[in-house]
């Protein structure tokens, strides 16, 4: 590490200690000045969607059917089910939810693969909260330069004012973020009368405080700094894209030599950049796109406006910075037509792998039975002997209906000969009978089965099947369970 020597200041210049340099700088402030143009635009719709999805989404209502959350998003976790409107999800169907996860991220790697980190730049959370943030500065405190003077003057009434104001919005932001996250765990309407009594969960005071100071601090103070030294996804990217990646790039080809320019003075022998700096000003990370591909680059394309703006103003034709691949900027420079490829082995293979999994889950999805049935035999005692010599076991029979509506089963057995049954509570089964069971909707019902059978001296174990049968739509479900005869 290289040593820096400080001078003293004493008398004589004697040399000071020697001391290392720092490993860390405090952070800059960035002033991101607002830019004007059709990204911009797309940015302001963007935003205005993802928070409206977000805040809004709770109180959507989904008629589910009497005693059963109408709200058509929501995680019940006391009702052990996830709804996301038509589709129900139980605890055992918790694979649907991994295949979602999965195809969310295949369609991420797609997307960076073909256009770089537009998730980044455009619905990224941290991008969208911190863009609402950077308009409430605005709002209390002007744009780039007034900031900036702002934060350089004494302390008076009109700064302290504008800062308080500022901060208040943005903890009101916070909180009714915090607040939204909340209802997609508890029936929206529910929880909001209960919250401000002091009625509701602790969990959801916790959660809403969390996410109240995750909020404000993240978008409100962090902002870049998440981006660059917190979220691993610009590491990740970096194996997702190649030269064939549309990305937010400086085209030097025709910028360079870049330089200051005058009203008048030609243009032949220089590039198109005049090193206005308009790009850096607007950029939310304070970089500089013409130093080329940056971790810390969001590609918001904010600098794609600002560069336009002033192209157009200079007389230039637009498209200095724009949407495009290295591969084109070199076949350029080599005085080639570029050629871009969208159809490539990673995209391929991730619509491929898309389409794959997407298909399972809806053949998954589509194919799922109404419902889950399961026979548990007695462990102690493994079977009882009656006093007239025949064998008798014991099991739980658990039937789940996933259905809005209640419905009727018939249950039989079978497997063994001359097999009686009955469950405690309903009834003794005829011979070669079934008995009929009604299920609530949503319902977890479990009935006590006592099989019994003839005394047989040649046989010890079999296996008998219970099945039940749906007496509207005809659906089956089976399960087989073992059956003790004896030690004999």
């Amino acid at each position: 590490m290289t040593k820096v020597t400080l001078i003293s200041s004493k008398e004589g210049g004697a040399p000071g200690p020697e001391r290392h340099p720092s490993l860390y700088e405090k952070r800059h402030q960035i002033y991101p000045k607002l830019a004007h143009g059709k990204f911009r635009m797309v940015k302001w719709l963007v935003m205005a969607a993802t928070l409206t999805v977000y805040y809004a989404i709770p109180w959507l209502r989904w008629p589910r059917g009497d005693g059963i959350p109408d709200q058509a998003v929501l995680a019940d976790f006391e009702g052990e089910k996830f709804y996301f409107f038509f589709l129900e999800i139980w605890p055992q169907e918790i694979y649907f939810l991994g295949g979602l996860l999965i195809l969310g991220a295949l369609g991420l790697f797609l997307v960076t693969s073909l256009f770089g980190r537009v998730w980044c730049g455009y619905t990224c959370p941290q991008t969208v909260w911190t863009d609402l943030y950077i308009w409430v500065e605005r709002a209390f405190e002007g744009d780039r330069a007034a900031r900036m003077r702002l934060d350089k003057s004494s302390w008076t009434f009109n700064k302290a004012s504008r800062k308080i104001g500022k901060h208040a919005v943005w903890l009101l932001i916070a909180f009714l973020t915090g607040g939204a996250f909340i209802l997609y765990w508890h029936d929206a309407p529910t929880i909001a009368r209960t919250f401000f009594k002091g009625e509701s969960p602790l969990t959801a005071y916790f959660f809403a405080g969390v996410l109240t100071f995750t909020t404000y601090a993240l978008a409100g103070t962090m902002r870049e700094q998440v981006c660059t030294y917190l979220c691993p996804w610009p590491r990740i990217q970096g194996a997702l894209t190649d030269e064939h990646a549309l990305n937010v790039t400086y085209r030097y080809d025709r910028g360079e030599p870049r330089g200051p320019h005058r009203k008048g003075e030609p243009w032949e022998g220089r590039g198109d950049c005049i090193d206005c700096n308009q790009c850096v000003q607007v950029c939310p990370m304070g970089i500089d796109i013409r130093d080329g591909a940056q971790l810390e680059c969001i590609h918001c394309a904010l600098c794609i406006d600002a560069c336009d703006d002033m192209m157009r103003k200079v007389g230039r034709p637009t498209g200095l910075i724009a949407y495009d691949t290295d591969k084109a900027v070199s076949l350029r420079v080599a005085g080639e037509k570029p050629r871009y490829h969208l159809f490539r082995t990673r995209t391929v293979l991730y619509a491929v792998l898309i389409a794959l999994i997407g298909s399972l889950l809806l053949w998954a999805y589509a194919s799922k039975s109404t419902y889950e049935f399961n026979v548990l035999k007695d462990r102690s005692p493994p079977y009882i002997q009656l006093s007239d010599g025949r064998i008798r076991n014991g099991y739980t029979l658990k039937i789940v209906n996933k259905n809005s509506d209640p419905s009727s089963v018939t249950v039989s057995v079978s497997g063994l000969d001359d097999a009686e049954f009955e469950i405690v509570g309903i009834g003794e089964a005829p011979a070669n009978g079934t008995l009929d069971i009604e299920t609530q909707a949503y319902g977890v019902g479990r009935y006590r089965l006592l099989v019994t059978v003839p005394e047989n001296e040649s046989e010890r174990r079999g296996t008998l099947t219970v099945e039940i049968k749906d007496t509207q739509t005809g659906e089956i479900a089976r399960a087989d369970a073992p059956f003790s005869m004896g030690d004999r």
